[in-house]
């Protein structure tokens, strides 16, 4: 699995898979079909944090207001604050 990016270069690192990075983050995503469904597995790389998202999860976070996922996206609501 790669990531294709309007240049033609993908980013797909040997031994994390797919990285999607910038200036602020560095993500791994993969899929995970050890469990009853499909999830997405999510890593940053900078801190080797792990979170999976099922179905309902990635849902919930496309119906978010602009508002409530901007509040979300605050580093300094808690990953700034050491509660890695």
């Amino acid at each position: 699995m790669t990531i294709e990016f309007g240049d033609g270069d993908a980013v797909d690192v040997p031994g994390v898979g797919p990285v999607i990075s910038n200036e602020f983050a560095q993500v791994s995503v993969n899929f995970d079909t050890c469990g009853n469904s499909a999830r997405l597995r999510l890593e940053d790389l900078r801190s080797g944090r792990v979170r999976f998202l099922d179905a309902l999860e990635l849902e919930t976070l496309i119906w978010l207001s602009d508002e409530r996922l901007t509040s979300l996206i605050d580093p300094s609501d808690g990953r700034w604050r050491g509660d890695a």
